[in-house]
């Protein structure tokens, strides 16, 4: 928390707004567009909510497909399910890791060449790293798909100047608990579009008719956000620049401590691109190293140091079994090797320095025990 939340809190107790309407509400609302320079925003409940109402914005319904990034939380496709549509997935880029344009143009020839576009394309900022969206824009554009931008994890970042979440018809942010800033649980969704915008504030709120009186025309949602927890984000988006401050300066201190170790590789930063490096991550390359992503993470966890694999491919997930793939070339699946050999480190923005060369020592003391293993295992055979 960064400290100012009560104040907001108190205000919401003392003018009795604690429903999921009210003057924070409206404030975080307002105080998202301005930051991200767009036109409206609508604050729900989650950041899957926003996802789902924009599908239903974009008129997705049963029958119908949507591509999405495969490298990704399942969060970002489960909405697809909602409306009743299949997901069809976008393997990664191997520098962004995010979704391959290459992939992205053979999966739109193939549906278009098969007479089914998808309705949508849903494109996940991962880690704080925004998408090659340039060329994910123009494709989609010459095809006519309309594009959501999945930026729940990287809020604050940048790309060509420009704020990650901005680049699509609809963006969509997170303040789950784990999220750069938050508000326990809750999402947004922004738009230019401010008269669809209103279309899912009135879906999120159960869809209410204006009428005196309760009436339903088409069934609605229970997506907003409350004026409580709107008040714990108004305060915490004062503190984002500083949030992002915080988590560039972990993955620096990482970068300038490990990257000289055998097989370690960190995740890149594209050219023009500011990422929020919501988390740092690196791959591991075990015939250089000398050991695998897993055992890394075996070792650190021995030594409660929380680290963790980056996502499972969505098309992996036993949910998604039957949902078609597209790779970003015939040389394999990126996100299948990202998967196997990538590491998500620490990376909180309370995380202490201290804390952090205790996490950089546990990492170089496995290394280095398995260069003196190495080592002794050459000098046993020439012995012999």
């Amino acid at each position: 928390m960064s400290g100012n939340e009560l104040q907001y809190i108190k205000m919401a107790f003392e003018s009795n707004w604690i429903a999921p309407l009210g003057p924070n509400v409206n404030a975080f609302e307002k105080a998202i567009a301005e930051k991200t320079g767009t036109k409206g925003a609508v604050a729900v409940s989650s950041g899957t909510a926003a996802i789902h109402l924009a599908l239903l914005l974009l008129g997705v319904t049963e029958g119908d497909t949507v591509f999405c990034s495969t490298l990704t939380f399942v969060a970002s496709a489960n909405p697809i399910l909602y409306q009743g549509a299949s997901p069809v997935f976008i393997d990664s880029d191997p520098e962004s890791w995010n979704m391959s344009p290459k992939a992205l143009e053979r999966a739109l020839r193939v549906s278009a060449f098969e007479g089914k576009l998808p309705k949508a394309v849903i494109v996940v900022d991962l880690y704080g790293q925004s998408a090659r969206m340039n060329e994910i824009v123009y494709l989609c554009k010459e095809y006519g798909v309309p594009i959501i931008e999945d930026a729940a994890e990287s809020l604050g970042s940048l790309y060509k100047g420009k704020a990650s979440g901005t680049f699509g018809d609809y963006g969509i942010y997170s303040f789950n608990g784990n999220k750069i800033i938050t508000t326990s649980g809750g999402g947004m969704l922004i738009s230019n579009d401010t008269e669809a915008l209103e279309k899912a504030r009135y879906l999120a709120t159960q869809a209410k008719d204006p009428a005196p009186h309760y009436q339903h025309s088409v069934a609605g949602f229970n997506y907003r956000m409350s004026n409580l927890l709107a008040g714990v984000g108004r305060s915490q988006l004062k503190v984002l620049d500083n949030r992002v401050r915080l988590r560039r300066n972990v993955f620096n201190m990482y970068f300038q401590a490990l990257s000289d170790l055998p097989g370690v590789k960190f995740m890149k930063e594209l050219e023009g691109t500011q990422s929020n490096r919501w988390l740092t991550t690196l791959t591991i390359d075990d015939r250089k190293a000398g050991m695998t992503a897993k055992q890394i993470l075996d070792a650190l966890n021995k030594q409660n140091i929380e680290a963790r694999p980056v996502w499972k491919p969505l098309h992996l997930q036993p949910l998604f079994k039957r949902a078609k793939y597209f790779m970003h070339d015939e040389g394999g699946s990126v996100s299948d090797k990202l998967f196997e050999t990538g590491i998500c480190l620490p990376s909180g923005s309370s995380l202490t320095e201290v804390e952090q060369h205790r996490v950089i020592r546990c990492i170089r003391n496995i290394f280095d025990s398995t260069i003196r293993k190495r080592v002794e295992m050459k000098l046993q055979e020439y012995e012999v």
